[in-house]
């Protein structure tokens, strides 16, 4: 989803003449963000640009926000630098690792300080986040990209959207071009006139708006032979070539039998559709004769259709292609390729980001070519898949109709081989060629460079030489346009290059898929993330670093000892006995709460009721007394033989041995012994469950409308609800209750397409399809999230349960264990122990598991009558379990113990969860489940928080029975109830 297009194309933007939408968006607020003022730099040289937006952003609400800059670059464009305003001045962004620097933003977020993060999502897309815009106040953005210019004609082409409206502030603009020609200017901001200023040309406007259609486009004159640059950084010296040649074209062999991948997910509507359809108008029309086999891609690849196309006439096909219904995520690899199509066609934005297939790859004699018309895509992922089968990324442009179709029929110069000598790492964009351009960039390593290129045009080969020397004019893009060239090259194969794009990122300051730019407030932040900062903080940053050094390992602690010590009070309590009681006919009421933002153990020193809820009318005979539970921000040293221990010595439990021996190895015969279930429970357990039920309009109407209208009236609806995931989960949970279960999946895809990289969206797709029984589906969502937030336990955790599900036992485990020995921020209170539980329950099941990376006093099976277990999707908020036992009494984060052995993990203040409750043996009688929204401290609003709550009787057990329902609270002190379930005496 883009909400702002800073640097989107002018064209795109002329065909629509409406007021722009916010560039900066908080949602949740009352009022939209505004630009107030804009001030824009570009700088011409050569055939590159600079351009400099600082941007000035007001918030008129009365609270503070983060904000939200969405926007895509062109094809060419590169971030180059991010500057965020801090005390007056601009502080320079740095680069991070993009994992490291979202946890470092987050955790500061909630110190209330002044962050900002600029980081890649998906294909052309990037987001900038800062925190906060003050209320009614303002913070100052400056971002700046470079790009390669193209060709028209003999000149070189820049394009620059202004499309902003109406600013309190109004606009400035300033244009220097280097060089010994005047500049064309043209476009529908008013006059422009150039004059001389120093080597090159100059221009300044100010208004106060331009049209929402404002565009400025200029034609510089380009030079008619080679010209080369250099540029000396981190200690290399690099060259930018530049070399005219023919741009003359000449036809190539056609297809027989074509193939049309059609990307119909839901952001295919984001094409320009009308665009592709001339062009395949024409590139249909000159193959004459063809057979044509349609797939569309969705959430899944639907069967291929068949059309015969004669002397050009393609309207049957043209049909079929209008009336395609955009729907579902973006499954571009689930498709296998026909041995007898000569060619395939991806017509698509190239987001991929649904299911884990490999892309198919081609035989030899078979081309792909890409055609994307999209703003927002992935060009880099379009165009390496196509290069490596034979073919190009040819970009459909509504402003030049017949390009795209004499690319996909013709060929031009292609760049054989090249010779060097004196330089290394050189590269060429070809693509460059099709305009009559090459460009080649690479290490000088000598003085001077000789390069010779073996060009070929239909099949002839003519050699080009050139040389590169050392002293050629300096050009401040030569090294970055080489950098960018690499990255191309490397996200051919990303998975197997990450570490190097990572490097890359992190040395010429480039957001990736792999980096990010930060700008921290305090230099003690950059101290404690050991994040290096600007140039102007180094000598600061390198004292407070000595002197902090000693502190920051002193404060790390030893997390396995202390999960240990949980673990063994965890046993403490499950062998303990509790009496029985007779349950009471009355079952408490809810309690009646206000919003709090601290741990459980700090509840009465920072404002949360004490107050426990209503007590049965007689109470029952006090228990014996529970071991106090340890806090998540206690580290005490490892004791000698502690109580727990001594306690656990004396019992007699079969697997005493395993969980005490803290220096003997044990076997994995002893290890997986230490898990096996110890008894099994005679009594029923009878689970009723509520499942959500929207009292949305649209939900009212499909449920009065047939099954086989349901589908339409979703479509006809959606419009209205595009950015809402509610929408598509209420219609889902519709389609599956109505038996149309691959439509129910299809609509729950378009979860991945909703807002990119967004993990608590992908959260909830990852929950919704473990629940419809898709494991296989959620475990690439899944893991997409612990990539997008491997600081969180929760991404391991809920990966781990996804592979159980689908039967991968030891990748549970391992990913489950991965929670128990990893330091974790104290807000993540006891998830080790909840994780520990689910992962014995695993190797309790499982006779072939390789668990000898295991602590062995970690390995013990404590299998349940009862587990009830809440996580959420919203960071930063508290949502509570609470359950009432058939005596009246409610477990819940002020009353964790219960007489009769129910225990409630620690209480979840941060995000996410889980809670878990917990209870050994159960009484006979009625259980009752609720869940109550606490309090929220988001100040990235994001309305409705989504719960699952995962109910299973006898836990660790073979015959464990699961049941999971997914549900809605809107605001802040609503309880729901979630279900009820009953156990039989025994």
């Amino acid at each position: 989803m883009v909400v702002g297009t800073v640097l989107a194309a002018g064209v795109a933007q002329a065909q629509r003449a409406m007021t722009p939408p916010p560039l900066m968006v908080a949602q949740g607020a009352e009022q939209a963000i505004r630009l107030q003022s804009l001030k824009v730099d570009a700088a011409l040289g050569g055939g590159m640009a600079q351009t400099t937006l600082r941007m000035v952003f007001f918030n008129p609400n009365r609270r503070p926000l983060e904000g939200r800059l969405q926007f895509p670059l062109l094809p060419g464009q590169q971030v180059g630098a991010f500057a965020l305003d801090l005390e007056g001045k601009m502080r320079a962004a740095v680069p991070v690792e993009k994992a490291r620097g979202r946890r470092i933003l987050e955790a500061i977020e909630r110190t209330r300080a002044d962050p900002a993060l600029l980081e890649q999502t998906q294909g052309n897309n990037f987001q900038l986040r800062v925190f906060p815009i003050p209320p009614q106040g303002t913070r100052t953005v400056e971002l700046t990209y470079t790009e390669a210019l193209g060709r028209e004609g003999g000149n070189w082409a820049y394009r620059l959207p202004l499309a902003y409206g109406e600013l309190a502030q109004g606009i400035d603009l300033h244009v220097t071009v280097a060089g010994a020609a005047a500049p064309q200017a043209s476009g529908n901001i008013g006059d422009i006139v150039f004059e001389r200023s120093g080597d090159g040309y100059a221009t300044r406007l100010t208004r106060a708006s331009y049209a929402a259609d404002g565009a400025l486009t200029l034609l510089v004159p380009a030079a008619a032979e080679p010209q080369t640059y250099v540029q000396q950084f981190d200690g290399a010296t690099y060259f930018l070539a530049e070399i005219p040649v023919a741009a003359q074209r000449t036809p190539r062999a056609l297809p027989k039998v074509v193939g049309l991948l059609w990307d119909s997910s839901g952001s295919g509507a984001n094409r320009a559709l009308d665009a592709e359809l001339v062009e395949l108008d024409r590139y249909f029309k000159a193959l004459g004769s063809v057979e044509v086999r349609l797939i569309r891609l969705r959430d899944r690849a639907e069967a291929a259709q068949r059309f015969r196309i004669v002397d050009g006439d393609w309207r049957a096909l043209r049909k079929a292609l209008q009336e395609t219904v955009y729907d579902g995520a973006s499954a571009l690899a689930d498709w296998q390729p026909q041995a007898d199509v000569n060619e395939y066609l991806l017509v698509s934005d190239g987001l991929l980001n649904y299911g884990a297939k490999p892309f198919p790859q081609l035989a030899a004699r078979q081309r792909l070519y890409a055609l994307n018309s999209a703003l927002s895509a992935d060009a880099g992922r379009l165009s390496a898949l196509a290069e490596r089968n034979g073919g190009r990324l040819v970009q459909v442009r509504a402003d030049r109709p017949g390009a795209a179709a004499e690319a996909l029929l013709t060929d031009g110069v292609q760049v054989r081989t090249i010779s060097v000598v004196g330089a290394t790492e050189v590269l060429v964009d070809a693509a460059d060629a099709q305009q009559g351009l090459l460009r080649v960039a690479g290490k000088l390593s000598a003085p001077s460079a000789q390069l010779v290129l073996e060009l070929a045009r239909q099949g002839q080969v003519r050699p080009l030489a050139l040389e590169v020397s050392a002293k050629a004019p300096a050009h401040p893009m030569a090294a970055r346009t080489w950098a960018g060239y690499k990255l191309h090259q490397l996200e051919g194969d990303f998975d197997l290059n990450r570490a190097a794009i990572r490097r890359l990122g992190a040395q010429f300051g480039m957001p990736t898929r792999e980096t990010s730019l930060l700008v921290l407030e305090r230099l003690e932040d950059y101290v404690r993330y050991d994040v290096r900062p600007p140039a102007e903080l180094q000598a600061a940053f390198d004292a407070l670093k000595g002197l902090r050094g000693g502190e920051l390992a002193q404060r790390r602690g030893n997390q396995l000892e202390r999960v240990v010590r949980q673990f063994q009070q965890k046993q403490v309590w499950w062998d303990g006995s509790y009496p029985k009681l007779p349950p009471k006919p009355v079952m408490q009421e809810p309690v009646t709460v206000v919003a709090h933002a601290s741990n459980s153990d700090q509840a009465a020193r920072e404002g949360r009721p004490s107050v426990s809820p209503p007590a049965p009318s007689a109470p029952p005979a006090p228990a014996p007394p529970m071991p106090p539970p340890m806090a998540a921000t206690e580290m005490p040293p490892p004791p000698a033989p502690s109580p727990v221990m001594a306690y656990r010595r004396s019992q007699a439990s079969e697997s005493a041995s395993a969980t005490m021996s803290r220096f003997v190895p044990a076997s994995d015969a002893q290890r997986a012994q230490a898990a096996r279930p110890q008894e099994e429970r005679s009594g029923e357990i009878a689970v009723s469950l509520k499942r959500w039920d929207s009292n949305a309009a649209y939900i009212a109407r499909m449920k009065e409308a047939g099954s086989n209208k349901l589908y339409a009236i979703y479509l006809d609806e959606r419009p209205s609800y595009l950015n809402s995931s509610a929408f598509y989960i209420d219609v889902a949970d519709l389609l599956f209750a109505r038996g149309k279960r691959e439509l129910a999946l299809r609509v729950l895809s378009n979860l991945a397409e909703m807002d990119l990289e967004n993990r608590q969206v992908l959260r909830i797709l990852g929950y919704r399809l473990l629940q419809a029984g898709q494991p296989e589906l959620a475990i690439p969502v899944f893991e997409k999230v612990r990539e997008l937030a491997e600081e969180e336990p929760q991404s391991f955790r809920d990966l781990g349960l996804a592979y159980a599900a689908a039967g991968r036992a030891q990748q549970a485990v391992d990913q489950l264990y991965e929670v128990a020995i990893r330091p974790w921020d104290n807000r993540f209170a006891e998830i080790e122990l909840i994780a520990l539980a689910d992962m014995n329950a695993i190797i309790a099941g499982k006779a072939k598991l390789d668990i000898s990376r295991i602590d062995t006093r970690l390995l013990k099976n404590m299998p349940l009558d009862l587990r009830a277990v809440l996580s959420w999707d919203a960071d930063n908020a508290d949502m509570d379990l609470w359950v009432t036992d058939p005596s009246g009494e409610r477990c819940y984060y002020a009353h964790r113990f219960t007489r009769q052995g129910g225990r409630l993990s620690v209480d979840f203040t941060g995000g996410y969860g889980p809670e878990e409750f917990s209870l050994r043996r159960a009484m006979p009688g009625k259980y009752k489940v609720e869940a109550n929204f606490f309090g929220s401290r988001q100040q990235l609003v994001t309305g409705a928080t989504t719960l699952q709550l995962k109910l299973t009787s006898g836990f660790g057990r073979p015959s464990a029975r699961d049941q999971m329902v997914t549900l809605r609270l809107q605001g802040q002190g609503e309880t729901v109830l979630v279900g009820e379930f009953e156990v039989a005496g025994q």
